[in-house]
């Protein structure tokens, strides 16, 4: 028996284009690297997750509130942020035909890891393995930074005191109005703002499909604690039995990819992770990615080792997902940025970043989750991507499914596509639902289960004798029959118990 043949990144596209999730932005002229659109099955994606994402992290915690800030702000916030200093990437251009590369993706395509990504490390590299350009074998010329933030300018004038940027993350948005915002909702310590917007990055070499994009939506929260109080996390005892794959810096630093398996409890205990509060997010982060159906088999937590922090970080932790077309790859960042930003904008501003907790005036610390959604939607599709029979099938989570029922006509005659469309009507009114009237029944019930749809609703010769339908269920092929009239409470039940329910249900750890 002939093995399943790996998916492929050209596979993945070509399926995410074909049935209407993403294209290539500015397609009919060639498209744009690094810009993608997002098509209709892919809008009801995003919004299914993004939903998910704030009915979990904000609208049922107690401790947690939204804000949505500009895409363009202030530009001394990008100075006091150590965006326009320290926000870029090393790129190297070819002497010879002029290529230009990200030069840490250079050198990672070519199986070459450098320790430390310093102008000299890349340099020398290049030198002792004799890299030269891909494209026509041409000498490297040096690694120079560059900037990876967009400028603009402000008002009619193209000058320096008008320039401003695209913000190249929503953060920064929730620092500067973290004093505003804990005074008038009357919040106390420790509590979060979390924000969902469009950021923009310059990247020297896009790629990945979804994964490296110029535009792309970050999802954040900013979760603000006293620093005497790091360690004093109510919550934990809901995360701390968890178990995570973890890839330490010292495993790392070792030439390991071994990773340890232990409790968030033992990596707490064991000083592995610095703070209780930044394990517990890193707990309720993995509960969330298995809240929407991706399978934590599949998922590694690894630590930053000391040469690859930002500049704002005591601690950074990457939740992984394992691509079987990229390996490794970073969907979700839960750093310990300390105090670094609220003192950062304190010290350019003028103005006080503290606040009364305990009858005394603190400069909280910080411990921020940041995922970018497009990278959780390539992760949740690759998980939910399956070939049965030859045919694909999206096996996604009823919860985040772009289109949660479909309803089909047993054939295309009136009496029954008459039935059909008035079923198809009340459902519309609960469910994003599709209606299709052509084509084999088997067919229809193929398409759907390819766009992942996860259930199925038929009306046959038995529904105009009894008002019964049946009710199919794609990743089983299960069919049951239900009275019309207990349709629309029937399907519910099945997606509460599918979890699809906003308030039902919650990932497990590994």
């Amino acid at each position: 028996m002939q093995a399943a043949r790996a998916l492929t990144l050209e596979d993945l596209t070509s399926f995410c284009v074909r049935r209407g999730f993403f294209f290539p932005s500015g397609r009919i002229y060639g498209g744009l690297r690094g810009f993608y659109d997002y098509g209709p099955l892919g809008a009801e994606l995003r919004k299914e997750v993004l939903d998910d994402w704030w009915y979990y992290f904000v609208r049922r915690r107690v401790d947690v509130v939204g804000i949505h800030g500009c895409i363009i702000t202030h530009p001394k916030t990008w100075e006091a942020s150590g965006h326009v200093e320290a926000f870029f990437d090393y790129l190297v251009t070819c002497t010879k035909c002029g290529k230009e590369y990200r030069a840490d993706h250079l050198l990672e395509d070519l199986g070459i890891k450098v320790p430390a990504l310093s102008a000299e490390a890349i340099s020398s590299a290049i030198k002792e393995r004799g890299v030269r350009c891909p494209e026509c074998g041409g000498e490297l010329g040096e690694p120079v930074p560059f900037n990876l933030m967009f400028s603009t300018y402000v008002g009619p004038k193209r000058t320096k005191a008008n320039e401003a940027y695209l913000r190249p993350e929503t953060a920064q948005l929730i620092f500067l109005n973290f004093r505003d915002v804990y005074y008038t909702v009357g919040a106390k310590l420790p509590f979060g703002i979390a924000q969902v917007g469009t950021v923009f990055r310059n990247e020297i070499s896009p790629r990945g499909f979804l994964f490296r994009l110029r535009e792309f939506t970050q999802m954040e929260i900013e979760y603000f604690v006293n620093p005497k109080k790091l360690d004093e996390c109510p919550f934990f005892d809901e995360v701390a039995q968890m178990r995570a794959k973890i890839l330490t810096a010292e495993a790392q630093e070792a030439g390991s990819e071994q990773h340890s398996v232990l409790t968030l409890q033992e990596a707490w205990e064991s000083g592995l992770v610095k703070t209780k509060w930044h394990a517990y997010w890193i707990g309720e982060s993995l509960k969330w990615l298995g809240r929407i159906g991706i399978n934590l088999e599949r998922v590694r937590v690894r630590e930053h080792v000391k040469s690859e922090l930002a500049h704002y970080a005591v601690q950074t932790f990457d939740i992984e997902y394992y691509f079987p077309f990229m390996g490794w790859k970073e969907i979700i960042g839960i750093s310990n940025r300390g105090d670094y930003d609220l003192r950062r904008h304190q010290e350019y501003s003028g103005k006080s970043m503290a606040v009364e907790d305990d009858g005394e005036a603190v400069i909280p610390h910080v411990i921020e989750p940041s995922f970018g959604l497009e990278r959780v939607l390539l992760a949740l599709i690759v998980d939910a991507y399956k070939v049965v029979g030859g045919r694909p099938i999206l096996s996604l989570h009823p919860r985040v499914a772009p289109i949660k029922v479909a309803v089909f006509p047993i054939v295309d005659k009136p009496e029954f596509t008459k039935k059909a469309w008035s079923v198809y009507v009340a459902v519309k009114e609960h469910f994003t639902a599709i209606y299709e009237e052509k084509g084999t029944i088997g067919r229809r019930y193929y398409d759907a289960d390819e766009i992942g749809v996860p259930f199925a609703v038929t009306v046959d010769g038995r529904t105009l004798e009894d008002d019964t339908v049946t009710v199919r269920f794609r990743d089983t092929k299960e069919q049951i029959r239900v009275p019309i009239s207990e349709l629309i409470p029937t399907l519910k039940r099945l997606m509460g118990r599918e979890g699809v329910d906003r308030e039902s249900g919650a990932g497990a750890g590994i």
